[in-house]
């Protein structure tokens, strides 16, 4: 990129050509429409002519207000670039809407508005030049609906270089002028719109080569396109939409989570974001050594279950939104053990990366590299996570990328690579680029083992700030009550009957408060006075107590049998999956209502969002699983996997068959199947996926006597005989074929142990 430089005497001189970010110094930039002959250009500046042109003064102008505004060097597009340069000029197109987006400020020079004084008609309450402004030439050119949108600060000049307003100021004026929606003026991410929305936005301006109406969309769609000039409009378009078809394939293919829509779900999920709970650590002095010291890059936020660590991190950037608007980026991630989509270390680089894409599209050239070659294995075999990890670094290196806030939530649930995402973050948090990172976990000397290698880094204890954590749970925990006294209509002597209850024994622990408060909500109201004693302090003990509920209750063994299954799984199960692989709830599979308030009946161990099953937290399943293991499991886990793996078998026997959403066509692209309502394979779904694991799972370590039969005739084989090929299409439709291969090769190795003498 180059430069111009303002100097003492108020001339201005071009710069060399800067090579990297760091080399780029902050700068104005112009948006003008050109009067033919009159611009100047690269070669007039060179040669020290072009004083006499009317586009000198558009220079001068441009330089002028950037010392107004503090700023030494401005862009003009005239004579910055050398257009006889193809490669320069090849550049530079791809380049214009980072180089927009970066600048301080943009000044858009309109030379068809004036402020000079005329009569307006009586009542009139618009500006004088707000009618010319409406009708001005540069809302009707190509280039310059990039330039509107790609800076933070557009500034309207009328061609007396008097200011009119700006992009935020006349938001309005420019929506309704443009049909531009708000949040895209206001820099909102661009591929929240789609692509026939943000092609409505050129459709009605003009470009003088045909070819440069679609080139002025690259960077609104975020592609790399090099410019062909002659060959024509239409084969220009056909290109352009041919790379946003493979932009769509790599960021479907990278797509495990929308981590924005994890983060709604978790703050619904308890309650909603309350301020109150976690403002306290804005004041906090670890907290602001790494916010404001760019030497810190690694902050770690460790405590034990239960502290309010996530909502900690929801509130924390909720904070960093507000900070990065065109300034940096944020991408956060929330980990979830018992969900085997969001709990290994590929997906936490997944889900990392699909946000920094959403932001900021050209980022995506750097998955399409290598997504281009390999397509969707890349995400997918043995070799992820190097590529992952080389891809992230490309884009944390990527030129445009002001900054960076990468947040990673719950550590302790990274069940797959969590020492080499540790390592990752070490890694990157030591690397000469504006990247911060924030992660939480339980403290777990594992994880601060390898923390401890990164060298800026900040710990922060929620147990050495007891007295902040403590103060956030009583705002918590008054709010609780306050929803509870207004739904169950507590009298006052109730109300602070439960308030002091909470307080006194809720130990610093927000999931305490919110478990209690939750059991409180099915308690009537007279006698609430009476079961406040029923609850007592301490994660472990309410849990116990929730165990001793269930067991002394009528339906103590399936609730047992329902918490033993949803602890084994691989990833949450639905009420579907949950009513076949659950043999005393097959006959309510068709009543999903009942099967819901079976699942109530497990103390509050369990919740139920959006049709599925999960741990309320963490800590519940690891209570499960540890201190009530015998409980539970009586028979051990590898019977509960015994179980699972045989019911699975029982279920895609009976509902596999043939085109099973009645596509009636070989080779349907999977990518286009909609499932159909109801989807015949809501009930296996999660069976054609796993089986094979548990399969796996029951036999690793048994004797001879208790494995499986996989001899011929034997439960296996013959399912394979009679529905293998229904289960590969079944597969297909669940979009899991890679996963479906790899279980292959594992029941071919457990086949080789198993049959080997």
């Amino acid at each position: 990129m180059r430069l111009l430089r303002r100097c003492d005497a108020g001339e201005f001189s071009l710069t060399e050509d800067l090579i990297g970010d760091d080399s780029i110094p902050p700068y104005a930039i112009l948006s003008h429409t050109w009067q033919e002959g009159e611009e100047v250009t690269f070669k007039d500046l060179t040669d020290g002519t072009g004083q006499d042109k009317n586009g000198y003064n558009k220079i001068r102008f441009c330089g002028q207000q950037a010392e107004h505004d503090g700023l030494n060097y401005f862009w003009v597009d005239t004579c910055c670039i050398d257009k006889s340069n193809y490669g320069e000029l090849q550049e530079a197109l791809n380049s214009m809407f980072r180089w927009y987006r970066k600048a301080v400020k943009c000044y858009v020079y309109l030379l068809d508005v004036s402020t000079a004084k005329r009569k307006v008609s009586d009542g009139a309450s618009e500006f004088a030049w707000e009618p010319a402004f409406r009708v001005s030439r540069w809302f009707t050119r190509g280039w310059t609906l990039q330039e509107l949108i790609a800076p933070g600060s557009v500034e309207f000049s009328s061609r007396e270089w008097k200011r009119l307003g700006d992009k935020r100021t006349l938001t309005q004026q420019v929506r309704k002028i443009t049909g531009i929606p708000e949040s895209a003026l206001q820099g909102g991410p661009l591929p929240q719109f789609s692509i026939n929305e943000r092609l409505s936005w050129i459709q009605h301006r003009q470009t003088k080569l045909e070819e440069d109406k679609a080139y002025a969309l690259l960077g609104i769609f975020g592609v790399y396109l090099a410019p062909i000039y002659g060959e024509g409009k239409v084969r220009a378009f056909k290109r352009l939409m041919d790379e946003m078809d493979k932009w769509d394939k790599c960021i479907q293919d990278l797509y495990l989570t929308d981590s924005r829509n994890d983060k709604k779900r978790i703050e619904d999920t308890k309650g909603g974001l309350l301020k109150d709970s976690y403002r306290w650590i804005l004041g906090n002095a670890d907290f602001q050594r790494w916010r404001d010291d760019q030497q810190s890059r690694l902050l770690w936020i460790k405590g034990d279950p239960g502290k309010g660590k996530t909502m900690l991190l929801c509130g924390v950037a909720n904070e960093l939104t507000g900070l990065t608007t065109n300034t940096a980026l944020l991408s956060y991630f929330f980990c979830q053990s018992t969900d085997s989509r969001i709990n290994s270390a590929t997906a936490v680089l997944r889900g990392l990366l699909n946000m920094l894409v959403y932001q900021q599209p050209s980022l995506v050239s750097h998955i399409r590299k290598k997504h281009d070659h390999a397509g969707k294995r890349l995400f997918e075999d043995t070799n992820t996570w190097i590529a992952l990890s080389e891809i992230f670094i490309d884009v944390l290196q990527d030129p445009s990328l002001k900054g960076a806030y990468l947040m990673v939530d719950a550590l302790d649930e990274c069940a797959t690579g969590l020492p080499k995402l540790l390592d990752f973050i070490v890694q990157t948090s030591c690397m000469p680029a504006h990247v911060k990172w924030i992660v939480s976990s339980r403290n777990w000397p594992a994880i601060e083992e390898r923390i401890e290698r990164a060298g800026q880094k900040v710990k922060l204890s929620l147990e050495l700030n007891a007295d902040s954590v403590s103060t956030a749970v009583q705002f918590y925990i008054r709010h609780r009550v306050a929803q509870l006294a207004l739904d169950k209509r507590y009298n006052e002597k109730e109300k602070s009957a439960v308030l002091a209850h909470l307080t006194s024994n809720a130990n610093d622990t927000f999931l305490w408060v919110a478990l209690v408060c939750q059991s409180f909500g099915d308690i009537p109201r007279w006698k609430v006075l009476e079961k406040l004693e029923a609850f007592p302090p301490g994660l472990d003990a309410l849990y116990d107590r929730m165990m001793q509920h269930i067991h002394s209750s009528d339906d103590a063994d399936l609730c047992k049998r329902i918490l033993a299954l949803i602890a084994i799984v691989y990833r949450p199960v639905t009420l579907d999956e949950l009513a076949y692989l659950c043999e005393p709830l097959e006959d309510m599979a068709d009543d999903l209502a009942s099967v819901q308030q079976i699942v109530g009946l497990c103390g509050s161990f369990l919740t139920i969002r959006s049709g599925t099953v999960y741990f309320v937290h963490q800590s519940a399943k690891d209570f499960l699983c540890t201190k009530a293991a015998s409980v539970i499991f009586p028979s051990g886990t590898k019977e509960i996997h015994r179980a699972i793996f045989s019911r699975s078998l029982q279920v895609m026997s009976k509902t596999l068959r043939r085109d099973m959403y009645g596509l009636r066509t070989l080779g349907y692209p999977a990518d286009q199947v909609e499932p159909p309502d109801p989807d015949p394979l809501a009930a296996s779904r999660y069976s054609c996926i796993y089986w094979i694991d548990h399969l796996s799972d029951w036999n690793d370590g048994c004797s001879a006597h208790n494995r499986v039969p996989l001899q011929d005739q034997g439960p296996v084989d013959n399912f394979l005989r009679m529905k293998y090929l229904y289960w590969l299409e079944a597969l297909s439709l669940c979009k899991s074929m890679p996963k479906g291969v790899i279980s292959m090769a594992k029941l071919e190795t457990l086949m080789k142990v198993i049959l080997t003498p």
